[in-house]
């Protein structure tokens, strides 16, 4: 449906305005592969915490066993202690092909009496569990080793007579158990995450295979097939699009059956004066007497001056229809100066035919939000009309009225509209019956389009004095004035959503 050139088009407008078309499959597949790029190096801290954990356990129960074996070689004897630690004890202690290991014996106080003074003592605490061993993290020669040590209390349980015992091993085997445990977990996810970025990759490619199929669906159709998009077998999330762009579809095909009507009723209208002027010209050019020429000059003169008032109406309503591609600027309007500079334009017609006409204001500014030419033309359209439809001597009120609205009503003692027909002269070149006044039927149409765009409503009431009609069209104030900047920067060069 959209051809090459608008695809080229749109495209060079979007290169213009700086901005790049947006890949969905590119947005999807960067959302789940982003956060599985960001929580791999996570996971491999957290696998190293837990290998260096479950490394120390075995390990830690081992030098526990060694911790509880010296204590068993304490004695205390009266205020002394001493330890009993043979030398085939301390060959096998010392017997580890991987690791250094050091034991310390201390005194109550502090001195030592067996094994390495290079083991950092540590302070008791207040209270003393019995066979408790427990651990903790040290550096000896710049080296880092894993200590264990318990406090040993004599029977009388005197808190100064404490013997510390200690335990040393460094990390050389801890550390390639956790090297074995963190290979062993990351190893896979080096294949893994390959995997499941193609599986991710082949999912959305199959995900999104319905787009590409309504896309080549669209592309494949005439540009003259407005018919609405099958929604059976489209996904759930694609459905709710379909059914949109089908209601835009429907209004398009509206909109262009209305412009095809318009312009066959516009060439009906236009037919009328057009073949009055050719019969009018030619009986001229057959007549010879010049009273006979002056009246059918006379006659073509007026012709012509209902044909330019109907193209003219025709324009207008044209202008007012494009007022929705934003074409018309939108400002603070004030009605009551906008009636009384176009007042004067309609003197001459009024003292021609008699009329009393007149303005009634509330002397106040009436402002609204809108565009100055296109309330222009309502207003003097609904003026053109009373006084066309009023007879001679008869009267025309225009008046302003402030509520929480903004009203304007067009008073006259015309010859009125029946109740049946006070919405069908908004209808596009209907006119009223039993009227001898000539008229395009397009006056009040282009009032009502005009009323539309600017969120305003119009109706026909009948006038209390029983003769004529009043034109009322009511409007929507306009906002505070310390919105004016603010509003004028948003809605310049653009009407409001109707």
């Amino acid at each position: 449906m959209w051809s090459p050139r608008w695809r080229k088009a749109a495209a060079d407008d979007a290169a213009a305005d700086g901005k790049a078309f947006n890949s969905l499959f590119g947005e999807i597949l960067d959302w789940m592969l982003a956060p599985l790029l960001f929580l791999w190096p996570i996971s491999i801290i957290v696998t190293h915490n837990v290998a260096n954990s479950i490394a120390n356990q075995p390990y830690d129960q081992a030098l526990a066993v060694n911790v509880r074996a010296i204590a068993r070689l304490v004695k205390v004897e009266g205020t002394l202690a001493r330890v009993n630690f043979p030398a085939p004890a301390r060959l096998i202690l010392r017997a580890d092909e991987d690791d250094t290991v050091y034991y310390q014996v201390l005194g109550f106080k502090g001195e030592l009496l067996a094994g390495d003074k290079d083991i950092p003592p540590i302070a008791a605490p207040d209270n003393v569990e019995p066979d408790l061993v427990m651990f903790r993290d040290e550096q000896i020669a710049g080296e880092e080793v894993r200590v264990a040590y318990q406090f040993l209390q004599p029977l009388d349980g005197a808190p100064s007579r404490l013997v510390l015992l200690q335990v040393a091993e460094t990390r050389n085997k801890r550390s390639t158990l956790a090297s074995r445990v963190v290979t062993g977990v990351l190893l896979p996810q080096f294949a893994i995450i390959p995997i499941a970025v193609i599986l991710v990759w082949l999912g959305l490619s199959r995900g999104i295979a319905p787009l590409n199929q309504l896309q080549s669906l669209i592309r494949r159709r005439r540009p003259s097939d407005l018919s609405p998009i099958s929604v059976s077998g489209v996904p759930e999330e694609v459905r709710p699009l379909i059914i949109a762009f089908n209601d835009m579809m429907a209004r398009l095909e509206e909109n262009l059956q209305a412009q095809q009507r318009f312009i066959a009723d516009a060439a009906h209208q236009m037919r009328t004066p057009l073949t009055g002027l050719r019969m009018q010209t030619d009986l001229a050019l057959m007549e010879t007497d010049p009273k006979q020429v002056h009246r059918s000059l006379v006659q073509i003169s007026q012709s012509a001056e209902r044909a330019g008032h109907l193209i003219n109406q025709l324009l207008s309503l044209a202008r007012a229809e494009a007022s929705y591609e934003k074409i018309y600027a939108v400002e603070r309007v004030d009605l009551e100066s906008l009636l009384r500079n176009m007042l004067s334009d309609f003197v001459p017609r009024a003292r021609q035919k008699d009329i009393d006409f007149g303005l009634e204001t509330t002397g106040e500014p009436l402002i609204i939000e809108g565009n100055p030419v296109l309330l222009g033309e309502l207003l003097k359209n609904l003026i053109d009309n009373a006084i066309k439809y009023t007879p001679e001597g008869g009267c025309v009120t225009v008046r302003t009225l402030a509520t929480e609205r903004a009203i304007v009503e067009v008073e006259d003692t015309g010859i009125g509209v029946p109740e049946a027909d006070r919405e069908r002269v908004f209808e596009r070149f209907y006119r009223v019956l039993g009227s001898s006044e000539s008229g395009s039927g397009l006056g009040l149409p282009i009032v009502r389009e005009i009323a539309d765009l600017h969120r305003a409503t119009v109706s026909l009431i009948p006038n209390p004095s029983g003769k004529g009609t009043i034109a009322q069209v009511v409007f929507p104030r306009a906002r505070a004035a310390e919105d004016d900047t603010s509003t004028s920067r948003a809605t310049a060069g653009q009407f409001p959503p109707g």
